[in-house]
């Protein structure tokens, strides 16, 4: 079977890691990433000879609106148009700022393209919001599809995991959500915390994915870069989850790391200096963390506390998205295994 041609819409900060992980995927091939404009990370990669993830070049195109002139400028090549790019995919993952997704779509419908679109989209832009573990099977052959957003898309690892052992009924989240990605400085500086108004979107978002668990949720913004952190309190439909069981569900869990504070992970920080002493591109960690200090039982609840790498914890997920969408893997077993092997996912854990 021929390999999936995959394009990139937008090479922000999740555009660039969707990029890497379909480079790095065996049955997929990257044939071109589109922008508007010549950023840092544009430059960069040209500095790099337009090579990304295991060496592969990463041809341009530009989208309506950009001006070739500052690419020639500064001897950015560029291949041709998006519409040009989007005619040669097979389906293409938009990771465009938010609204720009939906508008983006027209052109995918012009020439009959499938297309996956991320968190920041309205869910109205897709047939289905999707997420690789909770259900996989809804997105098989479907031709629009919408991620979770970061947050959303590591609490439901974790939750859906319980769920599937031991059946969940109600969960309560608190979000300490890091205000900015590094190097927004349009967010400004700030020295407080801010309170969003319950429930979360991503208490509703979860409900939306996993109907049959009903869930509520606290956000606050806090002036870090590197990571959110979420809390959870999960209640079981048949009575106690022990720490114990719980525990063994999550370190059995390929895309959640079990990690401790005696190990020397204090915190966000800690995982993010522990991924860039990893080795991959950027820093990057796909798996949530979750500390094994915080697994308590509460009656008959069970709470734990879970870190979430916000620039690069949706790419597996999306990666799943495409395999469903083009019916190349039918199953979440199959689907999510395959990605994992790709991106060597879970490899810590034998």
């Amino acid at each position: 079977m021929s390999r999936i041609k995959v394009a990139v819409a937008g090479y922000g900060v999740i555009g660039q890691r969707l990029a890497d992980g379909v480079a790095l995927q065996g049955d997929m091939e990257l044939i071109g990433i589109a922008d508007i404009a010549p950023t840092l990370a544009i430059r960069a990669l040209h500095e790099n000879d337009m090579k990304g993830a295991n060496g592969i070049t990463y041809p341009l195109y530009l989208v309506d609106g950009a001006d070739k002139a500052q690419f020639d400028a500064l001897g950015i090549p560029v291949e041709g148009s998006f519409d040009e790019l989007v005619q040669k995919a097979d389906i293409v993952l938009d990771s465009a700022p938010g609204g720009v997704g939906a508008k983006n779509k027209l052109i995918y419908e012009k020439y009959k393209k499938k297309a996956i679109f991320q968190g920041g989209e309205k869910n109205t832009v897709a047939d289905v919001f999707f997420h690789g573990y909770a259900n996989y099977e809804k997105g098989v052959g479907v031709d629009y599809l919408k991620l979770t957003s970061c947050n959303t898309t590591g609490l439901i690892r974790s939750v859906d995991a319980l769920d599937r052992a031991f059946g969940l009924k109600k969960v309560a989240m608190t979000i300490i959500r890091r205000v900015a990605d590094p190097g927004d400085y349009h967010r400004g500086l700030t020295n407080a915390l801010q309170m969003e108004k319950a429930p979360s979107h991503q208490a509703v978002d979860l409900m939306t994915i996993m109907p049959h668990v009903e869930a509520t949720g606290i956000l606050v913004h806090t002036p870090v870069t590197h990571g959110h952190i979420i809390t959870v309190l999960a209640s079981g439909k048949n009575g106690k989850i022990s720490r114990e069981q719980a525990l063994e569900v999550f370190e059995n869990h390929p895309r959640i790391r079990v990690v401790s504070i005696d190990e020397g992970f204090l915190g966000n920080a800690s995982l993010f200096r522990y991924a860039r002493d990893l080795g991959g591109r950027r820093g990057d960690m796909y798996e949530i963390a979750l500390w094994k200090d915080s697994v308590v039982e509460s009656g008959d609840a069970i709470m734990f506390a879970i870190n979430i790498p916000q620039e690069a914890v949706t790419i597996p997920e999306t990666i799943d998205a495409v395999r469903a969408s083009m019916k190349t893997q039918l199953t979440r077993e199959e689907g999510t295994s395959k990605t994992n092997e790709y991106l060597r996912i879970g490899r810590f854990k034998k």
